[in-house]
């Protein structure tokens, strides 16, 4: 397992005491979700898969990740897909495409493993700050994620996160570039995050603007595979 990862997992499910007093210290999200992006009627069937679920336990889906942590039904890479043709009714794949080397290849598994009239929610950054899980390749521009689709048919897509998301994240990653010591910027993030999260609302306002698009933090799109005739 890289480094990188080893060292998030850690930090993230530790129990010292340092660990847990960090982790109720963690100032919210710099960001609000869109309520309208989970507003589609895609029910879940006996068998949905969630990938890059990482350690956490996704209730009502097989959840896939390329390293065995606790909470990770399957380990293996998403542009190879271990399951059988028309398996899943419901597949979710949350800011992963950036993270792998050939989007298009996770595009054509989800296809794939989808059975006829099943559905995908795929979800990708367009501005956002460099994130190694374990590498970071791309961003991706709506257009361009509608454009990874391929025989799938689009029904619905937006923005998942706003303009604001996008300043505040990276206010806060500007910041601590400026300290050198690791000490200093958790502690920098902290103050940060408690200080600019009450703003992330304003994108209540700004996601109902087309010109939200220009400084959009994350898109998505949902996906239906057609119905053989």
């Amino acid at each position: 397992m890289p480094e990188n990862i080893d060292r998030l997992h850690r930090e993230r499910t530790s129990q010292s005491f340092g660990a847990r007093l960090a982790r109720i210290l963690r100032p919210p999200e710099p960001l609000i979700r869109n309520s309208r992006e989970l507003q589609i009627d895609a029910p879940l069937g006996r068998w949905n898969l969630y990938i890059g679920g990482a350690a956490t336990r996704v209730d009502g889906y097989v959840n896939l990740d390329l390293f065995p942590l606790p909470g990770v039904d399957v380990a293996a890479n998403a542009e190879s897909l271990p399951f059988r043709d028309g398996l899943f009714q419901r597949v979710e794949c949350d800011a992963v495409l950036e993270h792998v080397e050939r989007p298009d290849l996770v595009m054509g598994e989800i296809a794939r493993v989808l059975v006829p009239g099943g559905f995908a929610h795929i979800v990708v950054p367009f501005c956002h700050p460099f994130h190694e899980y374990p590498r970071d390749f791309r961003r991706f521009t709506l257009d361009g994620l509608k454009q990874l689709a391929g025989p799938l048919e689009v029904v619905a897509e937006g923005w998942r996160t706003g303009p604001t998301a996008t300043l505040l994240v990276f206010m806060m990653e500007y910041v601590k570039l400026w300290l050198p010591w690791r000490p200093t910027r958790v502690v920098a993030h902290g103050v940060l995050g408690w200080l600019l999260f009450p703003f992330r609302y304003l994108d209540l306002i700004l996601l109902r603007w087309p010109r939200a698009r220009q400084l959009g933090n994350h898109c998505y799109v949902w996906v239906r595979k057609p119905v053989a005739a």
